[in-house]
């Protein structure tokens, strides 16, 4: 026990912390020795009949042994305070660490890279696509100039009878595309809600209403899964929805299920008690996946019906050999750099809240970052996809959802940093529930990406085929 901290809440919804005990150094000894705080003082502020501020200290340690005896004791204070019950929190909203002027400069630092990006994919792409699409269409030159341009075509162009071949593993990509355009979705909501109220009052307020809004926001993820997965000729509608409906809530519910078993081995009060598990399940069985299934079939009957620019040759044709660093993999690790870096400054806020015990309130700052990602993560992938298509590889679907996804990765890097230079857990159970649930987050923030990073992809490889010759 390195440094044991207790966070427990008060009636009416206050955090209060404090240190059960505390490793102290000890010349005698190289691994120091381990004291218990015996008394803990507990002052209490009150307006009228309702509890305002809670604080919590502690004294009077004692050094464990084997087999002592130890009194623990506490005092209690109440003092009568002027500040409404409405601002209750405010005394919990750390100021200067949320709205230090680095928070504002990695904001518009980002912008800043939005502006740069899309003006450069704007820039290079639109004009090479206008000189590529001059010499493509062009129909009054001689046969001469005619047959001299089709020789020397090379590049996206040529794939344009492959471009459109469904990709492999289409199922599972419908899902991951309809759940990360959900999440997409959710994730903005929350947020609204929680700039426009104070989620960050009350108990849990915050995964109340994201479990709540994942439920009723799961028509999305079946409505886009079921139109993708038809209009690419999948035949097999059943298998797409429960996948799209069960795929990252059985995720989540597996990394909880191993976490929880851990949490009740120690003893712990991080347990979810059982009733609240079976809760969640009788929502996603009543709820989500009804609205999945109903999705699905909307979907399929309103925007499944192929719509392709460029017909699908028969025969696949072959993918030359090119440098590597034109490869789907490499394409695929390198597309999740800028957004992580329009995003690792507030990954730092995120963290110290969730970890650190502080009370993030700055959700305007997370909307502006928020967008910022989305229109990165875009942008990004639409070079990578371009450019794989130059390569003449056809395969730009996963690539595409794979290179905004690899964004989550690099969080993940981060957050192995954080663990072991901004915190001091040790100890198999605060190290599982560290990883496991910045897992949970990652995987969340790597579908989301990788569902925006594809259909940003997909609008423009449509828009691109449109104009040209698919004969």
């Amino acid at each position: 026990m390195s440094r044991a901290l207790r966070n427990a809440e008060s009636s009416d919804d206050l955090p209060l912390w404090g240190f059960v005990g505390e490793l102290h150094p000890d010349r005698n000894s190289e691994n120091g020795k381990h004291v218990l705080y015996t008394h803990k003082n507990i002052v209490i502020k009150y307006n009228k009949d309702q509890i305002i501020h809670v604080n919590l200290t502690q004294e009077s340690p004692k050094q464990l042994e084997a087999g002592r005896t130890l009194d623990m004791t506490y005092s209690v204070k109440w003092l009568p305070t002027n500040v409404t019950f409405a601002r209750r929190f405010d005394i919990y909203l750390d100021y200067p660490f949320f709205e230090h002027q680095i928070h504002w400069f990695s904001v518009f630092n980002s912008f800043m890279m939005v502006i740069f990006l899309t003006g450069l994919v704007s820039m290079i792409l639109m004009r090479t696509l206008r000189n590529d699409y001059a010499k493509y269409a062009r129909e009054d030159d001689d046969l001469e100039t005619l047959e001299r341009d089709v020789s020397e075509e090379c590049g996206w162009k040529l794939v344009h009878g492959d471009v459109f071949r469904p990709p492999s593993n289409l199922a599972l990509l419908s899902a991951v595309v309809g759940t990360g355009a959900q999440l997409a979705l959710l994730v903005l909501l929350v947020i609204l809600l929680a700039i426009v109220g104070t989620l960050y009052v009350g108990r849990g307020a915050i995964v109340t209403t994201f479990i709540l809004c994942y439920a009723f926001t799961s028509f999305i993820s079946g409505y886009v899964s079921g139109g993708m997965y038809s209009r690419n000729g999948g035949k097999n509608w059943i298998k797409s929805m429960i996948l799209t409906a069960s795929l990252f809530p059985f995720l989540c519910f597996g990394i909880g299920f191993l976490l929880n078993t851990v949490a009740i081995f120690y003893g712990s009060l991080a347990a979810i008690p059982f009733g609240t598990m079976v809760v969640v399940f009788v929502i996603w069985a009543f709820i989500s996946f009804p609205l999945a299934l109903l999705g699905t079939v909307v979907g399929r009957n309103w925007s499944g019906a192929p719509n392709n620019p460029c017909r699908v040759k028969t025969i696949p044709r072959p993918i030359p050999e090119k440098k590597w660093y034109l490869t789907p993999s490499v394409v695929s690790m390198m597309g999740g750099l800028l957004p992580f870096g329009s995003i690792f400054i507030e990954m730092y806020f995120v963290f110290t809240s969730f970890w650190n015990y502080k009370v993030y309130y700055v959700y305007g700052f997370m909307l502006l970052v928020f967008l910022i990602l989305i229109i990165v993560t875009i942008c990004v992938t639409i070079v990578g996809t371009y450019f794989l298509l130059n390569a003449e590889n056809y395969h730009w679907q996963w690539t595409s959802f794979f290179s905004a996804a690899s964004t989550a990765i690099y969080v993940y890097l981060y957050s192995v940093y954080y663990y072991s230079v901004k915190t001091k857990m040790s100890g198999f159970f605060q190290t599982s529930f560290y990883f496991g649930y910045t897992l949970m987050f990652c995987l969340g923030l790597g579908i989301l990406c990788g569902a925006i990073g594809f259909l940003g992809s997909n609008l423009f490889v449509r828009r691109i085929y449109r104009n040209i010759k698919c004969d």
